[in-house]
C-alpha cells in the first residue's frame, strides 16, 4: 500500500473499536492516540520482515512509519529499526520473564489434591499488561481455584477482579460455622483464619490503596450470608461461582457510586467500574472441574485417548458474536426494534467485543447515572488520565446491555483427563483448542504421534509430498521450554506455514516497539493445570 498508512483506518483495539483519521506528521502520534483501549484485530498479521510469512497483510510496511519519531528511547524512523532481530538468548529471556511453576503436595493435611502442579506465563502486548491471573488453594473448603482475567479499557478492572473474585468464591462455599468464626475474629480484632493460600508470581501487582475497602466489602458479603437462613453448610462450587461473579460485579458498581475515604480510592473505584474485564475461573477438586466463564477467555481440557493421541474437550464457550446462542440470549433481553442494533459489526452496540464482562458500567448504567458519577468527581481530576471519556455508545436505548452472569460447566474427572488449559483470548487468537492441547500433550509425553500416510497422500506429487514431510517434521521438533505455558506462547507467536517454529517470525513479534506490539498481537496469559488422574475412577457404562 502506498502512502504512510491508509488515509483512514478502523482500528479494532481489542475490545473497543475506534475510527481514526491520521493527520499528524508522525505515525507514532497515531499509535499513541489509541493506546488506552487495547488490542489489535484478531487475524494473524504479517510483519514486513517475517521470514516465515502468514497469509494476510497489514496496510503498511516497515519503511512507511514516518520519520524521526522517538518512542521509548528507540528511533522508529527507518526500516532497519523494524528489522531488528532478537537472538535466541534474548527471545528466551523475554518469553520466560513471567514464568511460574508450582508443584502441589498430593496430600495437604485436609485431603488428596486433584492437581499435581501448574505452570503459568504471561506476555504483554499492552503497556502495562491488561491481563491478570490468579491461583489459590481453598483453606476452609476443598479444592483449588484458577483464574484468567482479560482487561479492556485499561488494566484496573482486571486487577481488582483478580485480587477479589477468588475470595468471594471461597467465602460463599464456607459453612456457617466457619463464617461465624471469621466474624468473631473481626469483631474482637483477632487474627482471621486464612481463607486462601495464594500462589503469586513475584511480578504480580497488588493494589494496596484499596485493600481496606476490599476487606470491608468482603466482610459485608459474609455477614449477609450469615443472615441467610438457608446458607447452612455453604454453597456448592457452581452456586458459589455464579453468586460470587454477580456479587463482586455489584460491589464494583456500588463502590463507584458512593463516597469513599480518599480521593485515590475513589479514583481507583471509578477506573475499575468504567474499565472492564472478562473472566474464566475453574474450581478443581477430586470429584471434578467446575468452570465459570464470562467473556472470551477459554478453558480446554486435554484428554489422552487409548491410542496415545490427544483431543480437546471444551469446558467453556466464548461469549462473542461468533456464538449464536449468546447472540440470541442478548437480543431476547431487548425490544424487537433493537434486534439489528444490539450487536453491530460483531460488537456490542458496535463497540465492545465480549458480550459478558465485569465492570464496563458504560454498558450497564443509565445515561443519567453515568453523567452524575463523572460530574461528581473532584474538579481537579483529569478524566483522560483515568481513561474515562464522556461517551455513550450508539443506540443506547434500554440498558443494561451487558452483564457478568457466568456460564457454568461441570466435568467429572476421568483417568484419561491429563491437564486443563486456561487462556486469555490473546492465546486463542493464535492457536485453536485442538492445536493447544496437542502442543501441551506432546510436550508432556515427549512423544509426537504421526498419523500414517493415507492412500490419498501416497498419490501426492513430489512438491506436495515435500510439503507434507515438512509439516510432519515440524511436529517432531524437540521442545525448547520446560514450562508448557511458555511452550504455548512460543508456538502461538512463532509458528510458520508448515507448523514449524520460525525464529525470524518470533524474533520480529517480540522486537515490536511498545506502541506497535498491540496492533499485531494481544496480551497472552496461559495457565496449564496438570491433573492427578490416578485419583479418578474409570467410568463404566
Amino acid at each position: 500500500m502506498s502512502g504512510r498508512v491508509c488515509a483512514s483506518i478502523l482500528y479494532r483495539a481489542s475490545n473497543y473499536t475506534l475510527a481514526l483519521s491520521p493527520t499528524a506528521s508522525s505515525q507514532s502520534a497515531l499509535f499513541a492516540a489509541v493506546s488506552s483501549p487495547h488490542r489489535r484485530p484478531t487475524q494473524h498479521r504479517q510483519f514486513s520482515t517475517f521470514g516465515c510469512s502468514r497469509s494476510d497483510q497489514w496496510c503498511f510496511s516497515g519503511d512507511e512509519l514516518g520519520s524521526g519519531s522517538q518512542q521509548g528511547g528507540r528511533n522508529l524512523s527507518t526500516r532497519q529499526d523494524l528489522d531488528f532481530q532478537l537472538n535466541r538468548v534474548q527471545i528466551d529471556s523475554i518469553l520466560r520473564t513471567n514464568e511460574q511453576c508450582v508443584s502441589v503436595p498430593e496430600f495437604d493435611g485436609r485431603g488428596l489434591s486433584a492437581v499435581r502442579k501448574f505452570e503459568s506465563n504471561q506476555l504483554a502486548a499492552n503497556t502495562p499488561n491488561e491481563d491478570r491471573r490468579s491461583v489459590a488453594t481453598c483453606l476452609q473448603t476443598k479444592g483449588m481455584l484458577f483464574g484468567v482475567f482479560d482487561g479492556h479499557g485499561g488494566w484496573a478492572c482486571a486487577q481488582a477482579v483478580s485480587e477479589r473474585l477468588l475470595y468471594y468464591v471461597a467465602v460463599a462455599m464456607m459453612p456457617q460455622q466457619t463464617l461465624e468464626e471469621l466474624e468473631r475474629c473481626m469483631e474482637h480484632s483477632r487474627p482471621v483464619p486464612p481463607i486462601l493460600q495464594w500462589y503469586q508470581h513475584h511480578g504480580d501487582f497488588s493494589s494496596r490503596e484499596s485493600a481496606s475497602l476490599y476487606i470491608d466489602h468482603l466482610r459485608v458479603f459474609w455477614q449477609e450470608l450469615l443472615a441467610s437462613e438457608d446458607h447452612g453448610e455453604g454453597m456448592s462450587p457452581p452456586d458459589a461461582l455464579d453468586f460470587a461473579f454477580k456479587r463482586l460485579d455489584t460491589d464494583i458498581s456500588l463502590e463507584a457510586q458512593v463516597p469513599l475515604s480518599s480521593d485515590l480510592m475513589k479514583s481507583t473505584a471509578i477506573q475499575v467500574a468504567f474499565a472492564g474485564c472478562t473472566a474464566c475461573v475453574a474450581h478443581v477438586d477430586t470429584e471434578g472441574i467446575y468452570v465459570a466463564n464470562a467473556g472470551d477467555c477459554r478453558a480446554v481440557l486435554g484428554v489422552q485417548e487409548e491410542d496415545g493421541s490427544w483431543s480437546a474437550l471444551p469446558l467453556s464457550w466464548d461469549h462473542n458474536s461468533q456464538n449464536e446462542a449468546e447472540l440470541e440470549r442478548l437480543r431476547a433481553q431487548h425490544p424487537p426494534s433493537e434486534r439489528d442494533t444490539v450487536v453491530t459489526d460483531d460488537r456490542l452496540l458496535g463497540v465492545l467485543m465480549p458480550l459478558r464482562a465485569f465492570g464496563d458500567v458504560r454498558f450497564k448504567w443509565g445515561r443519567e447515572l453515568q453523567q452524575s458519577v463523572l460530574a461528581g468527581l473532584d474538579s481537579g481530576v483529569d478524566l483522560d488520565a483515568l481513561n474515562l471519556y464522556q461517551y455513550t455508545p450508539p443506540n443506547y436505548l434500554t440498558p443494561p446491555y451487558l452483564d457478568v452472569a457466568p456460564e457454568l460447566t461441570y466435568h467429572k474427572l476421568r483417568p484419561q483427563d491429563r491437564f486443563l488449559i486456561l487462556g486469555s483470548d490473546g492465546l486463542w487468537d493464535e492457536l485453536g483448542s485442538e492445536e493447544a492441547v496437542r502442543l501441551v500433550g506432546e510436550h508432556l509425553s515427549g512423544i509426537h504421534l504421526q498419523a500414517p500416510v493415507s492412500p490419498s497422500e501416497r498419490q501426492l506429487k513430489l512438491g506436495q509430498m515435500h510439503e507434507l514431510l515438512l509439516k510432519r517434521r515440524a511436529r517432531a521438533t524437540p521442545a525448547l521450554d520446560r514450562n508448557a505455558a511458555t511452550h504455548l506462547i512460543r508456538h502461538a507467536l512463532g509458528t510458520g506455514d508448515y507448523g514449524e517454529l520460525c525464529q525470524e517470525r518470533l524474533a520480529s513479534m517480540l522486537a515490536l516497539p511498545e506502541d506497535l506490539a498491540r496492533m499485531y498481537r494481544d496480551d497472552i496469559t496461559v495457565t496449564v493445570v496438570y491433573l492427578n488422574s490416578d485419583l479418578a475412577k474409570p467410568h463404566h457404562s
